[in-house]
């Protein structure tokens, strides 16, 4: 999902934001709109993994038991 998010993002930086014709008139999203869903959509894709980034471990030293 998040890359048809980001190819959406790619083809509407490239058109134009406002095009009009005899059929009316079309405006996109702004480009800070579609850089902030694109970091949700990250940030919900980061969350479901299994490995998050961060590990947490117990070391313990060696010694007698």
């Amino acid at each position: 999902m998040s890359d048809s998010i980001r190819d959406s993002i790619e083809k509407n930086a490239a058109g134009p934001r406002r095009a009009q014709g005899d059929s009316g008139s079309v405006e996109q999203h702004s480009l800070a709109d579609q850089i902030e869903a694109d970091k949700y959509i990250a940030a919900k894709d980061s969350v479901a993994r299994a490995r998050r980034g961060i590990r947490f471990t117990k070391l313990l030293p060696p010694g007698p038991d």
